[in-house]
């Protein structure tokens, strides 16, 4: 097994030389040269005054010795050579929560349950039986959070899962799950996707899912997340999405559930009109669910207002401003 010294170095900080020295001569060096230039501003303590403190909490992650890892299942599980004592539980769950808010997971570290805010697992059974085998493939995931799908990827057999996240502190919640999972096959950085060079066309599957609603300019988005894909790569689409009785597509006013930067809500038709339209092809919708409570909820790990405060609580199909509750759709595409 590696170790954490020998492959990442000192764990106060955040070590991307084997991923980036790992990518030269591939088609992802130039990639790799852009992110070498911005992780210095990306993770600047001047930028993000919490960081030192998020930096300190990986210090104090306790040492040690990794049985077994589980990337397959429900919970991303590491499990230890030895079952910790009560006492060196709490030291470990007390450090991890000063990375709260988790927002994506669940995990299972060495005995502490990290019950996330998101059941991302529910979301990862509702798309993986319609996309393409990951095994073998190189994939991204934009807006991956800790990286809890990223884990999910390279357990369905992907070389190498690289996820982007601009949030310094889900990056920094990376960082300690790696601490114990110690996979370099896969990579969380602090990065957005307008950051990545243009026209990579070197990634064989790139998810974005919770990210297109978010945009001001979606048919930008859709066209970046085409042109990183290989010619016959294929995307995975998920986003809010309305009824089609609703019409063609919904901008929101003011905030949408609760959220200030919801611009577009399209219905699924015309999402798939969308994904057309930029050359896509093969575009299939493969679900469409409501969000439930039991998908996204308030947690001891996710302590701030969650679902069930962003709905009419006179009318749970609608949203505390009178629109459409939350559905979501997964869509699939194969790239020019």
């Amino acid at each position: 097994m590696l170790s954490a010294a020998s492959v990442f170095g000192d764990f106060s900080g955040t070590d991307y030389s084997p991923l980036i020295n790992g990518l030269q001569g591939t088609p992802l060096q130039a990639w790799a040269n852009a992110l070498t230039l911005q992780l210095p501003d990306n993770l600047s303590v001047s930028r993000y005054g919490d960081l030192p403190g998020w930096q300190q909490a990986l210090a104090q992650l306790p040492a040690l010795d990794i049985e077994s890892v589980e990337l397959a299942g429900r919970f991303i599980t590491v499990k230890p050579a030895t079952e910790l004592l009560a006492a060196e539980k709490s030291a470990l769950k007390e450090v991890l929560m000063k990375l709260h808010p988790w927002r994506k997971g669940p995990f299972e570290l060495a005995g502490v349950t990290i019950d996330t805010e998101w059941r991302s697992d529910l979301k990862w059974d509702r798309l993986i039986n319609h996309i393409e085998p990951l095994s073998g493939r190189t994939v991204l995931d934009v807006g991956c959070g800790s990286g809890y799908h990223c884990w999910r990827m390279a357990g369905a057999g992907a070389a190498l899962a690289i996820g982007i996240e601009p949030s310094p502190l889900f990056v920094m919640q990376y960082w300690a799950l790696q601490r114990y999972i110690q996979n370099l096959r896969v990579w969380v950085v602090p990065q957005r996707m307008e950051q990545v060079p243009a026209n990579l066309r070197a990634f064989d599957t790139v998810f974005s899912m919770g990210i297109l609603y978010h945009r001001r300019a979606p048919f930008e988005h859709l066209q970046a997340l085409r042109d990183s894909l290989k010619p016959g790569g294929q995307l995975v689409l998920e986003t809010l999405v309305i009824d089609e009785s609703e019409g063609d597509c919904l901008v929101p006013e003011g905030r949408y559930a609760k959220m200030g930067n919801v611009w577009f809500i399209p219905s699924v038709r015309s999402l798939e009109t969308w994904l057309r339209k930029l050359r896509f092809r093969d575009v299939t919708t493969v679900d469409v669910t409501l969000t439930s409570s039991e998908e996204q909820r308030g947690t001891e790990w996710m302590r701030f207002e969650s679902l069930s405060d962003f709905l009419d609580p006179n009318n749970p199909t609608k949203t505390i401003e009178g629109y459409p509750a939350p559905r979501r759709a997964v869509l699939t595409a194969t790239a020019p």
